[in-house]
């Protein structure tokens, strides 16, 4: 098995529980799985790959727990630049549904190449709509190439314009052919063992899209096949005022009632989350997915991610997608959640530290991957390493606490299940300027009509 080393690390943050950074320290890797943490003097001496950290920060891989990567093709369009939500959606919705297959494939690589550079190695993404042939396989394909675990969820429409809808009637599906399709991609693509590079999840896109019965039966669906369920939740104040006037209840207690909360659970957003949906996703093991930087991008609001964290509530971060950011940074969001938390409750409302767990173990966990988020014997070999002696964060005292706090800082140095994916703030998994060039071209299509 390819063995690896990192070694001279001025800090290595484990992101255990009860253990403290490591200083001058490494890690010692075999086929993709951790076997040995410590000083570098207690490391084996030499391995395969070996790589010298001296003057960087190591991390766990960073986690993002929610995105949309086919939305990096549609950055900044004009008629979605100053709205809100929902009408933001109503201006992208028409120029998503000339999407293609490879629209769906390039983005991903891109998308994953992007956030890579920020010192992802997981992501969750949400893809809700399948214009032209394009299937969830497409994002798989792409994602592949690329050498970052993807939670690819198969997300759905069903209820249109015409039936009292937000999308357009030419990108919803009908509901037995969303069903039948979850079942065709699980079986075909889902990976439940450790170290696993793909799983697939069941995400109707959100309780305003598609119907209550949907949402009953794709709960049903994913649990009989042991796969995680995702959909978006509680996101604004239309969000709530949509779910009180068309199901009489609050997202949280529509949620319950169909069967959406659970440890197998994870919903993104949740802004306008109240104290009792706080405490039923803190009981019932419920995660959530931060979008601080989305947020704010479309005036949602502040997300009340101090009590959740309080009340014990699973919470991870997520970049969503690249048309309501309009980045994949995942450090951003990680500064960005800590910035909100202390503008909305004062200096006490996050540490730096906590961030960070945020953005890695915190995200793991809401993806219910026990093998991710920390850098620990049995743990798998991806992590981060951000060299400190950059521009961007020469003359910091607390290097860990520049991670969150200065920038942008980009990775030098990404590694999945022991694999480089970027070196020397290069990416070495695929051809990134080709693969640019042809996402250049993609995106210009979609201004045609």
């Amino acid at each position: 098995m390819p063995s690896l080393l990192v070694k001279n690390a001025a800090h290595l943050l484990p992101q255990k529980m009860g253990l403290s950074d490591l200083t001058d320290g490494g890690l010692y890797a075999e086929g993709g799985v951790i076997l040995a943490v410590g000083p570098s003097s207690e490391l084996p001496s030499t391995a395969d790959e070996v790589v010298d950290a001296t003057g960087c920060v190591v991390t766990p891989g960073l986690v993002n727990t929610h995105h949309h990567l086919y939305q990096n093709l549609t950055r900044v369009v004009p008629a979605g630049v100053d709205a809100s939500l929902f009408g933001w959606l109503q201006a992208l919705y028409p120029i998503w549904a000339r999407m293609s297959p490879e629209h769906i494939r390039v983005s991903t690589q891109i998308g994953l190449a992007e956030l890579a550079l920020s010192g992802a190695t997981c992501v969750a993404d949400h893809l809700y709509l399948f214009p032209n042939g394009a299937r969830l396989d497409d994002e798989i394909e792409g994602a592949k190439t690329t050498g970052v675990r993807l939670h690819a969820t198969r997300g759905a429409m069903s209820i249109g314009e015409s039936d009292g809808g937000l999308p357009p009637d030419a990108l919803v599906e009908r509901e037995d052919d969303i069903l039948n399709d979850c079942i065709r991609v699980i079986d075909a693509h889902h990976d439940a063992k450790p170290g696993a590079m793909i799983r697939v999840g069941v995400a109707p896109c959100s309780p305003f899209s598609v119907s209550r019965e949907l949402m009953r039966d794709a709960a049903l669906l994913a649990r009989d096949k042991g796969v995680m369920m995702h959909t978006h939740l509680a996101e604004n104040d239309e969000d709530i005022a949509y779910s009180l006037e068309v199901f009489g209840c609050r997202p949280g207690q529509y949620a319950e009632e169909l069967g959406w909360t659970g440890p197998d659970v994870w919903h993104a957003h949740c802004v306008k989350l109240d104290a009792k949906e706080i405490d039923l996703f803190a009981r019932t093991g419920t995660g959530v997915a931060h979008c601080p930087c989305s947020n704010c991008r479309l005036g949602s609001g502040i997300a009340p991610v101090r009590a959740m964290r309080d009340a014990g509530v699973k919470v991870g971060l997520g970049v969503d997608g690249s048309a309501s950011n309009d980045a994949a940074d995942l450090l951003a969001e990680a500064r960005q959640a800590l910035l909100l938390q202390r503008v909305n409750l004062g200096v006490s409302g996050m540490k730096t530290r906590e961030a960070l767990w945020i953005a890695t173990k915190g995200g793991a966990d809401v993806l219910g991957r026990d093998d991710l988020g920390s850098l620990e014997v049995g743990k798998r070999a991806d992590f981060a390493v951000f060299d400190m002696r950059a521009m961007e964060t020469s003359g910091a005292w607390d290097p860990v606490a520049a991670l969150v706090l200065c920038g942008p800082l980009r990775a030098r140095d990404t590694w999945v299940e022991g694999r480089p994916v970027v070196r020397d703030g290069q990416i070495v998994s695929f051809d990134l300027a080709c693969t640019l060039a042809l996402h250049g071209e993609l995106s210009l299509s979609l201004r045609e009509p």
